[in-house]
């Protein structure tokens, strides 16, 4: 499933920490420097969030996976 069909959500806690969504659930929590590192660059556009967020969750495709057929 794509970004576009089933993007992330995010919500900053008041403790500094963030939780991030996807299909209305929580996938991942981060704090300390991790988060605070990544609070600031969201917010910019969408397309942006989506890919900080994917990376941040390790479910990014690098581009070097394997295609199911082509060996």
């Amino acid at each position: 499933m794509s970004l576009e069909g089933d993007p992330f959500d995010y919500h900053v806690t008041e403790s500094g920490g963030l939780l991030i969504r996807r299909g209305g659930r929580t996938v991942m929590e981060l704090g300390g420097k991790k988060a605070a590192a990544l609070i600031p660059k969201l917010g910019r556009d969408d397309e942006s969030d989506q890919q900080l967020l994917a990376r941040a969750t390790g479910n990014y495709r690098h581009g070097s996976e394997r295609q199911l057929g082509r060996h």
